[in-house]
């Protein structure tokens, strides 16, 4: 135990979090207009619990019709559901809050006061991998990056957790049993 304190003690720790600091605020002070916040934040509650994923993905199953594209479109949707599953037993055992700057309140509501890693990266990556194939990968990659980015802009999430995140969600959805 007393190893892993002196660890997150070390200067190197303290220069990352320091470097996530200064990215997130650079995030929620460059770009900002109240029309601009007002549509990444509507993008980004599209996402809120994988909704708009686990919704491509059954509804897509559907209009396939049975068979093998229907049940891959339907094992993406699980493996989305298991990614936002992962990233919350992750999120309750970590236990990081989420980041508070002085003047630069939240722009969009949260349900949860936990941070690390970022649901909507870790669901948007394992979609855009898992989808992959059924659907266009740049435009999936697009949309799981503007989610991604935008909860930094957003003051909720700090990049840290939008890169474990994304890396987390791509590594699931790769890695996902057969």
């Amino acid at each position: 135990m007393q190893e892993s304190v002196v660890l997150l003690q070390s200067p190197a720790v303290t220069r990352l979090a320091g470097l996530d600091v200064h990215l997130l605020r650079f995030a929620r002070t460059r770009g900002h207009t109240p029309g601009r916040e007002r549509v990444v934040s509507t993008y980004s509650q599209l996402g809120e619990h994988a909704a708009c994923w686990l919704v491509l993905g059954g509804l897509s199953g559907l209009a396939a019709g049975p068979g093998e594209r229907r049940r891959r479109w339907w094992r993406g949707a699980g493996i989305v559901a298991g990614a936002y599953t992962i990233n919350y037993l992750i999120k309750v055992s970590v236990r990081r809050p989420r980041p508070e700057l002085a003047g630069l309140p939240p722009l969009s509501p949260v349900f949860s006061g936990l941070s690390f890693p970022s649901a909507h990266a870790t669901t948007s990556f394992a979609a855009a991998r898992a989808y992959a194939g059924l659907a266009p990968a740049p435009a999936l990659y697009a949309a799981a990056f503007a989610f991604a980015l935008s909860r930094p802009y957003l003051g909720v999430h700090y990049p840290s957790d939008v890169a474990a995140g994304a890396v987390l969600g791509t590594a699931l959805a790769t890695g996902w049993p057969r």
